[in-house]
């Protein structure tokens, strides 16, 4: 899998650190907002949004978005509770942290 982003970011060390917690192998690829790399047509392919993170797998499949990132890497894992209303608090403090 391939994730572009930049560590300086938030949103992308979030995914950094899960990858890493989960020892999860994987490209990174940076990418420099500030000089606009996110509006580039290659990347604008890749994520019309022209934000980042995004994840791509091995099947090409992209997927964007910090926490549908997170939620797809760790889906199965411990770190998804199982029971539905504690996954929901986990959910709600996830929406929190984006928003607010």
């Amino acid at each position: 899998m391939i994730i572009y982003g930049d560590v300086g970011s938030g949103n992308c060390y979030k995914i950094k650190l899960l990858l890493s917690l989960l020892n999860i192998n994987h490209r990174w690829i940076h990418v420099d907002i500030l000089n606009k790399e996110t509006q580039s047509a290659d990347f604008l392919s890749l994520n019309p949004n022209g934000k980042i993170p995004v994840l791509v797998l091995e099947d090409g499949r992209v997927l964007s978005e910090s926490n549908a990132i997170l939620g797809y890497l760790a889906e199965g894992t411990k770190f998804i509770p199982i029971d539905p209303f504690i996954k929901a608090k986990m959910y709600q403090w996830m929406f929190f942290e984006q928003y607010s």
